[in-house]
């Protein structure tokens, strides 16, 4: 990343402290308030409203196609939390409990849900009888507590926000067929809106969900070379339904097991956002899920004529369909320019005396910097295309730090040296599926398993770690 003169200068650079970074980002940008108790945050509006546009955007997504929205209980009875083995095992660290009921014991311990398999599971029981009922295609958009001992805002909070669905289905191939299709629609999102490149694949036996079959995934490559889990979709087979005794008459009137999925993404997204194209002056964001999309900044406002022009372009951007905002307080536009670098608003437009008498602006793009002057003359049409110019922009700069931080290795001693020499960062080596070998490879190395890529390359025949037969190419790395 080119150096730039810095802007905000309260903000720790990544290069000296990441983790500071990030941390001051999320505060200074207003995008989060932190609270009396550990791992819960308030997420305020300018945060909030990030989320909001993801939940949109993602919300349309899934109902073209073919998903409605539910909502089931925050609170599960711990016989019904118990009733699949693998699950709750894979959950009971992490499990909050309501113990208490005003100033009375309960007689049955509630769990706050981590997630909602086991209620979705006792829904389907009482409403599936026949293969007429099939499918069920929902969503649900909530809370979910996970009790976490270590947490960072958006990353790894102990009540955070997300989607997650959960569909039932007739046969193994419709649920399969399902959760590859939500994994695609994950990845679209990422790519597409939040112009983050990822990489889909399946997760190891290790690495699955709890209760489920195979587990896939999207991973992201953040700018420091660590992997960020954007988003997981999940087949259950028909486990779930014989624990919970759903069944369904087939069209040949015999009773079967149905197959079920579950997927989600979570308000991570923004830690995601925030890492993937922030800088040393803050937020960059992406247009599509940006709360202001253009910031309309008046220069010498006192002068006649320039906040009645500006005003008629803050219209002309609105009626456009740009979400823009005309900052006319008292602040001096230095001041401003730094605010709104900070919040990472797109594109600012500069509008002063002298570009009024030439019927022009400045555009200045967030990313970077660079400055255009401007017709007012159908400027939405030129703002849009700016936008457009931006999500390319930025998607194109995360896809090259992730290739430069990628590092193809045929040896544990080529993967420590690749490390060590570029730094964190993707490593593509071959594995030959024993559990034992992966953990061998994250205890020398420092890099777990992120995922199998559906993608395959041929890097070697041998196992990065034992030298036998490889089956598959995996992508490791550091992870958040």
């Amino acid at each position: 990343m080119a150096q730039q003169k810095k802007m905000v200068d309260d903000i720790t650079s990544m290069e000296e402290d990441f983790a500071k970074w990030y941390t001051d980002i999320v505060k200074k940008a207003e995008l989060i308030e932190y609270t009396s108790v550990k791992g819960c945050m308030v997420i305020r509006p300018f945060g909030y409203a990030i989320w909001e546009h993801m939940q949109k955007i993602l919300d349309g997504m899934f109902k073209a196609t073919g998903h409605e929205n539910v909502c089931m209980p925050m609170f599960i009875p711990e016989s019904l939390l118990q009733k699949e083995k693998d699950h709750v095992e894979g959950f009971a660290p992490e499990v909050a409990w309501v113990t208490h009921g005003g100033n009375e014991k309960l007689e049955e311990r509630l769990c706050v849900r981590p997630t909602s398999e086991t209620l979705f599971c006792e829904h389907y029981a009482n409403i599936i009888q026949s293969h007429r009922d099939l499918p069920k295609l929902y969503n649900q958009w909530v809370s979910v507590v996970r009790w976490e001992k270590t947490t960072r805002p958006f990353l790894r909070s102990r009540e955070f926000l997300w989607q997650e669905g959960h569909t039932i289905h007739a046969t193994a191939e419709e649920a399969v067929e399902e959760t590859e299709r939500m994994l695609n629609v994950y990845a679209d999102f990422c790519e597409q809106y939040l112009a983050m490149p990822v990489v889909k694949g399946q997760k190891t036996e290790s690495d699955k969900f709890a209760g489920a079959v195979s587990t896939y995934a999207i991973e992201a490559l953040m700018h420091d070379g660590k992997a960020l889990q954007a988003g997981t979709s999940h087949y259950f087979g028909d486990g779930f339904a014989k624990a919970f005794g759903i069944q369904y008459q087939s069209k040949e009137n015999k009773l079967e097991y149905p197959h079920q999925t579950s997927w989600g993404v979570t308000t991570r997204l923004i830690g995601a956002v925030i890492m993937t194209h922030g800088d040393n002056n803050g937020l960059v964001l992406p247009p599509a899920v940006a709360p202001i999309q253009a910031v309309i900044v008046p220069v010498a406002m006192h002068k006649p004529g320039v906040l009645e022009k500006a005003n008629e372009v803050k219209a002309a951007l609105e009626a456009g369909g740009i979400r823009v905002k005309l900052d006319s307080s008292d602040n001096s536009p230095g001041w401003k320019f730094a605010e709104y670098e900070m919040k990472g608003v797109p594109v600012r437009i500069e509008l002063g005396p002298r570009d009024i008498e030439n019927n022009a602006c400045v555009l200045v793009t967030r990313h970077n910097r660079e400055k255009t002057v401007a017709s007012l003359d159908n400027l939405a049409d030129t703002v849009k295309a700016k936008l457009g110019e931006v999500r390319d922009a930025l998607y194109q700069s995360a896809l090259e730090n992730r290739e430069r931080r990628t590092y193809a290795c045929t040896t544990m001693d080529e993967i420590t040296a690749a490390l060590n020499e570029h730094g964190d960062g993707f490593v593509k080596a071959m594995w030959c599926g024993d559990e034992a070998c992966e953990d061998k490879v994250k205890e020398v190395t420092g890099v777990g398993s992120r995922c199998i890529p559906f993608a395959q390359e041929h890097l070697s025949d041998v196992c990065v770690c034992c030298g036998k037969p490889a089956k598959h190419m995996v992508y490791w790395g550091k992870a958040y």
